[in-house]
């Protein structure tokens, strides 16, 4: 997914004279289509000797998706669902059970049909039981559900040994912690999961894009710095906020308020900024709507099936934005100042705004990184990825966000750390940025349960004791 790790190797965007080699890919893939070939798998690359990858989608800004001369164990086949009423001592309600192969749109629109919505991410092809759930997940349903982690009731997984688990609160428990948050692919190969399900409501939008050029230099910065002070307030009365900006706009979209109107939305939830916005002497059109989930989602984050986010041509960085930062007048005009220089430097940044505190009553202790219950907004940083450019100057590209782009962004938000799954995947000292203080336990959970070592990802936990080659072998550090 993330174009740097296709290694320009036998790559559609590159030039057609270039050979085709296999290069960064894997060199065998095996399509599992029940727990026993997942086993047979892991039997295999064990009795070889090869790196495991485990893959859904691909969708992977770290490229551990893929690997030079990797057994790919793809789940994509793994398409049950099914819905039940699930009780235990930390949830009762709907429930929704699906296999590790199905996509966030496939759920949306299964979930719709039972009168039900299940968080998923903003991506619609992203999948639900991989990276996304055992990375975090952020979601437009964030502010009023949580996490997609929050959502876990018990994981199906086939461990490196072969036998097939059960993982919930109650049994294998801190596989269970380890899945919820602390990285995909590590632990366990997850054949399907187990998530709380919410009864359908009617949703609540909004979006809006404002143009540099329709207004004076001046005009625009007041505006942003006027859109930083209120997102705090948008995001406590209810709303989970998407945004874009770089020199030239602003754009929201979508904001999402479960459970709400159209009119809530105008009236109390973004009214503070459009007023701010006509006194600095902007008149900025809003769209409002009034959906359920699943058409809020095709209209903003659509259209469906494919949904309409474009990232294999882009690098990345990220950064967990603290709550303090934005409410305080001193640490926000800092913050506003680095993006205002990170955009001027061809930087697009992109926000998700939410109030990632909001884990569900009563549930169950997972291994999120603890800093996302101060956040405020996940920021992501985002540069041009040219596929016709010598692979010098694209590494180059990608040095300047480690070397250059994100110690600013740390320098403006200190204490915090970064998104496991959007996120620079040179990023120095990632065990704490990426992990925070579950690291030392997550790193007990990989021992036990992966002993050999036979699960790797690229700055997932344990990864320090491989040394991965220009060619990708990987030898024990």
């Amino acid at each position: 997914m993330q174009t740097y790790f296709a290694n320009q190797s036998c790559d559609p965007f590159t030039d057609r004279t270039k050979p085709c080699v296999l290069g960064n890919y894997v060199s065998y893939a095996v399509k599992v289509k029940c727990n026993a070939d997942v086993a047979a798998a892991l039997r295999f690359a064990k009795e070889h000797n090869l790196r495991v990858v485990v893959r859904n989608t691909g969708h992977d800004f770290f490229g551990r998706s893929t690997g030079a001369g990797a057994l790919s164990i793809w789940t994509q086949g793994l398409k049950a669902v099914s819905f039940a009423d699930w009780s235990d001592e930390h949830y009762s309600g709907p429930a929704a059970s699906v296999g590790a192969g199905v996509i966030g749109y496939e759920i949306i629109e299964a979930a719709h049909k039972q009168g039900l919505a299940v968080v998923t991410g903003e991506c619609a092809t992203v999948g639900l039981a991989g990276g996304f759930i055992q990375g975090g997940g952020h979601s437009a349903l964030s502010t009023a559900f949580g996490l997609a982690s929050d959502q876990t009731l018990a994981f199906q997984v086939v461990t490196t040994s072969g036998r097939t688990v059960t993982a919930s609160p109650t049994k294998n428990a801190d596989l269970y912690w380890a899945l919820s948050g602390g990285g995909g692919g590590n632990y366990g190969v997850v054949v399907g999961v187990t998530v709380r399900a919410h009864k359908a409501a009617t949703v609540g939008g909004a979006a809006f894009q404002l143009l540099a050029p329709t207004t004076t230099p001046e005009k625009f910065q007041a505006a942003l710095a006027k859109f930083y002070e209120l997102l705090p307030k948008m995001v406590d009365n209810g709303a989970m906020v998407v945004f874009y900006t770089n020199q030239q706009m602003l754009v929201l979209k979508p904001l999402t308020l479960w459970n709400s109107t159209a009119a809530h939305v105008r009236d109390v939830v973004l009214q503070p900024f459009t007023a701010a916005l006509k006194d600095i002497g902007i008149a900025l059109p809003v769209a409002y709507s009034e959906l359920s989930y699943r058409d809020h989602y095709d209209r903003y984050m659509g259209p469906l099936p494919q949904g309409s986010f474009e990232v294999e041509r882009y690098q990345f960085g990220g950064r967990l934005i603290p709550r303090r930062v934005l409410e305080d007048d001193a640490s926000r005009g800092a913050f506003v100042r680095v993006v205002n220089n990170l955009t001027a430097n061809g930087i697009l940044a992109v926000g998700s705004a939410a109030a990632y505190a909001n884990k569900p009553a009563g549930g169950a202790d997972n291994a999120v990184n603890p800093v996302w219950r101060s956040t405020l907004v996940q920021l992501q940083l985002i540069t041009d990825w040219d596929s016709t450019a010598p692979w010098s100057d694209m590494e180059a590209a990608q040095r300047r966000m480690t070397e250059e782009f994100m110690p600013q962004m740390e320098r403006v938000t200190p204490g915090s750390g970064s998104y496991m799954n959007e996120a620079d995947f040179r990023q120095p000292n990632w065990q704490q940025t990426f992990y925070g203080a579950s690291y030392e336990k997550l790193l007990a959970v990989k021992r036990k349960w992966d002993p050999e070592s036979v699960l790797y990802t690229l700055k997932g936990v344990g990864s320090e004791a491989w040394n991965v080659g220009n060619d990708g072998r990987m030898c024990r550090a």
